[in-house]
């Protein structure tokens, strides 16, 4: 493996200056898959901006001009052509030919991909029980040594355990999104004289008064083609942070409780109950069932809602020159938990993983895992990435999605995504199914939960 040069602020100045050139020519579809501790709290998960040990893999410089690396993941659009421009610079430092291609059924595509016997070089994977899968499969190659110390100096034990593997590093992490957010409109609240709900009960209580005043209080969406029903799921997993505890949520993905418990029987129809109360949603599809996800955004700012329940990758969107922070037109809050001295947080995240042993693939590793990769890649997307890697600069994020790390940080309890932390065919399969079948009405809620427990897999 190469030791990188830390060059690349330059080359980024330069790049930047090309971003306007830059199209979505990247091989991507037209949307973006959300898509990511069973162990995390605020505690031991570091997402400010620590100095970092800029100790690098130790291993002598190698050209690697000429050789090729590919990559393939969930995230298409926006976020895929600004994947490709940060892999750019790594390009340009290197002479290394790297092609990301996205595709919004990139979770079918890339277990065929690698039972078949084609994966790509490099797979940027939003579920970490896909990882050990994979690895249990022998179908990713673990990580050299060298470039798993280095990726410890600047990654906290939080982050790195979701590519850990029986104690076993894979995968490199890329990206973290939060997901306990509420986006709204700050000049129609104040317009209107809302304030921003504390506690749970608040904001029901506030749902219920944009109905008496003839406004919809959300806009609601599940449609995320092969991947429907994982919004759904989002909203079970912060729900059960609020209205359970970390223990028994670390309990429910592992399977220690059954999936078809009583807690998570009465969380599900308490979200259904809210998003059928007359005059409570707005789906822009016709149905929550047809609205794909990412169509909130202009209906949210048009007014047409009041607030979205979503990541912060929801930025990407929001219709072209909104304006998001307290100033602007849309902002987000905390979705709030029972009582205001609790903050439980749910996020995600992607990891990336090596299908081949190769210099060239570890140095794109390498990157994806520095603080230089949000360097290149928020300048390129504008908004909707984060990152908890240390080290990283701050600056080159908004002043809003700073506020997002600092929510990251500030936890009281936090935890991964429950769906990408289940076993793939639960995750990504059973749980995304019986999430679309309670909302479509094809299932209640008991038959629903009992058809996921009947098809855990056997351990």
């Amino acid at each position: 493996m190469m030791q990188r040069k830390r060059g690349l602020f330059a080359l980024l100045t330069a790049l930047m200056l090309v971003l306007a050139a830059c199209s979505g020519d990247t091989g991507t579809t037209d949307t973006t898959s959300a898509p990511e501790d069973t162990e995390t709290t605020a505690g031991d998960t570091d997402t400010t901006a620590a100095p970092a040990d800029d100790e690098e893999p130790a291993d002598d410089e190698e050209d690697l001009s000429g050789t090729r690396v590919t990559l393939f993941g969930p995230e298409t659009d926006a976020e895929g052509a600004a994947i490709q421009t940060a892999l750019d610079v790594l390009a340009a430092e290197t002479g290394i030919e790297i092609v990301y291609t996205g595709a919004r059924d990139f979770s079918d595509q890339i277990n065929a991909q690698a039972s078949g016997g084609n994966p790509p070089d490099i797979a940027i994977i939003p579920q970490p029980g896909k990882i050990a899968d994979f690895a249990d499969l022998g179908f990713i190659v673990p990580l050299p040594d060298d470039l798993t110390s280095y990726i410890e100096g600047v990654w906290s034990a939080g982050y790195l355990q979701y590519g850990n593997v029986d104690g076993v590093q894979y995968a490199v992490p890329t990206k973290n999104d939060l997901k306990s957010l509420v986006w709204y409109s700050p000049a129609r609240f104040a317009e209107a004289g809302y304030e921003i709900p504390q506690t749970f009960d608040e904001f029901l209580a506030l749902v219920d008064t944009m109905i008496a005043d003839g406004r919809t209080p959300l806009c609601v969406g599940i449609e995320s083609g092969p991947a429907t029903g994982w919004p759904f799921t989002d909203w079970v997993e912060d729900m059960t942070l609020r209205f359970a505890d970390g223990e028994f949520y670390d309990q429910w993905v592992n399977h220690e409780v059954p999936f078809n418990n009583e807690t998570h029987v009465e969380i599900w129809q308490q979200i259904l109950d809210l998003w059928n109360t007359p005059g409570a949603v707005y789906a822009s599809g016709g149905s929550v069932a047809s609205t794909f996800f990412g169509d909130n955004g202009t209906p949210l700012v048009n007014g047409d809602c009041e607030m979205h329940r979503q990541a912060n990758f929801f930025a990407a969107f929001l219709p072209e020159g909104t304006e998001v922070g307290p100033e602007g037109d849309i902002d987000v809050f905390y979705f709030p938990a029972q009582s205001a001295d609790e903050r439980p947080v749910l996020f995600a995240g992607t990891n990336a993983v090596a299908f081949r042993d190769a210099p060239e693939v570890w140095a794109v590793l390498e990157f994806l895992g520095s603080p230089d990769y949000p360097a290149a890649r928020v300048p390129a997307q504008g908004g909707g990435f984060l990152s908890a890697v240390q080290g990283q600069d701050l600056s080159v994020y908004s002043p809003f999605e700073q506020g997002l790390i600092e929510i990251l940080a500030g936890a009281t309890t936090a935890r991964f995504d429950a769906s990408d932390l289940m076993p793939a065919a639960v995750g990504s399969g059973t749980f995304w199914t019986a999430a679309t079948d309670v909302v479509t009405g094809a299932k209640t809620v008991q038959e629903a939960l009992d058809s996921v427990e009947g098809e855990w897999p056997a351990s």
